[in-house]
């Protein structure tokens, strides 16, 4: 097995969208600092995320649209006309110091990753899974759409078919929208129904490239499983993956404040460990997330359980004080449990798994069997 590649940059420590933004926390750095403090990011691991430059990003995105963010980064304002055409500016989306030059870092490491992956091996690029990007408008937080940029690239180095997995609490609409159709990419997908950007129903196929799996509200431990094991692991493996990349959001968890559902992070952990020797190749990304505590411990998880190092109950000073050293706007951040400064392992979150999760795995597993 070859030993995995962590992809980073400094140019998420410091940055933000703004200090009202869900984005104004650190998670990039955090897991950064907090693999350190573990011992578990040697040098020879770290490779740092390159900036891609406009032409590397117009093999989805549109130049007017590059064009655009670029100009916006340097102006720092947006006119009426930009902001209807391309969705900078907005709430959302807003103009900020790094609006180019971070999301096209992270595109940067995510066609690294891709060039590191062409003997096999695994990549974790943190900073990506910005999955909402279309090719002409920002959309979702997401300016970029690195997903798609790793996929592209992936197929023309000739390491398809790409599977492409998807546990952010949204659907993956720029994804989506980039591969629909498409023959050499299976795009599978589980996220919270009736939530932004309310697409990605069950019937949704993508032209028959997607399994959508909308959830409710309240998504356990337990009911994940099932989906992992019925849904997720089935349809990846039948379609015998060159590559899978896993977008691995880290607002799917109960403490998120921008969803409804209640996974722990084992849930995530669990999901990767079973990829993890699916493909020859793995990419990993980062998300959604936005809890600085959450994100931190889970994606820190996630480059463990990437490296089979084992997760202790209590963790070492050096690494505690990376997450007594976050703070959070929110009311949670003013009063957090002991556990997220102690720990990066939940409590597991079990419970019933509905009827309407059974049926609705079985209604793309009924899919699935007819499409082999």
């Amino acid at each position: 097995m070859q030993t995995p590649l962590f992809i980073g940059s400094n140019i998420y420590r410091g940055s933000s969208y703004g200090r009202m933004h869900p984005l104004s926390i650190p998670r990039v750095p955090t897991v950064m600092d907090l693999a350190r403090a573990m011992g578990w990011l040697p040098h020879a691991q770290y490779r740092v995320s390159p900036r891609a430059r406009p032409a590397g990003l117009t093999t989805f995105h549109t130049p007017a649209y590059i064009a655009a963010l670029q100009a916006a980064e340097t102006a720092q304002a947006v006119d009426t006309q930009t902001q209807a055409r391309h969705g900078l500016g907005t709430l959302s989306n807003p103009v900020f110091p790094e609006m180019f030059r971070r999301p096209a870092t992270a595109a940067g490491g995510a066609l690294l990753a891709a060039e590191l992956l062409v003997h096999g091996g695994t990549v974790y690029n943190p900073g990506g899974g910005t999955h909402h990007g279309m090719a002409d408008r920002a959309g979702g937080f997401c300016y970029l759409n690195d997903p798609v940029l790793a996929i592209q690239r992936l197929l023309a180095l000739g390491c398809g078919p790409v599977v492409y997995i998807d546990i952010d609490a949204h659907h993956c609409d720029g994804v989506a929208s980039a591969f629909d159709g498409a023959e050499d990419v299976r795009m599978i997908s589980v996220h919270e129904e009736a939530r932004w950007p309310f697409t990605g129903a069950l019937g949704d196929v993508a032209g028959g490239a997607a399994l959508n799996l909308p959830v409710p509200r309240g998504f356990n431990d337990d009911e994940f499983a099932l989906v992992l094991h019925e849904v997720i692991l089935p349809a990846a493996a039948a379609f015998r993956p060159g590559a899978v990349v896993l977008q691995c959001g880290a607002d799917a968890v109960a403490e998120d404040p921008l969803s409804r559902l209640s996974l722990s992070n084992n849930a995530h952990w669990q999901a990767v460990k079973r990829l993890r020797n699916l493909a020859p190749r793995l990419l990993v990304l980062g998300g959604g997330g936005y809890n600085p505590w959450s994100v931190g411990r889970l994606w820190t998880g996630v480059w463990a359980t990437l490296n089979g190092h084992a997760i202790p109950d209590h963790l070492p000073p050096e690494a505690e004080t990376v997450l007594r050293g976050l703070t959070w706007s929110r009311a949670a951040g003013r009063n957090p449990p002991e556990h997220w400064f102690t720990t990066l392992r939940d409590a597991p979150r079990n419970g019933l798994i509905r009827e309407e999760v059974r049926m609705r795995a079985k209604a793309l597993t009924a899919r699935l069997l007819v499409q082999v």
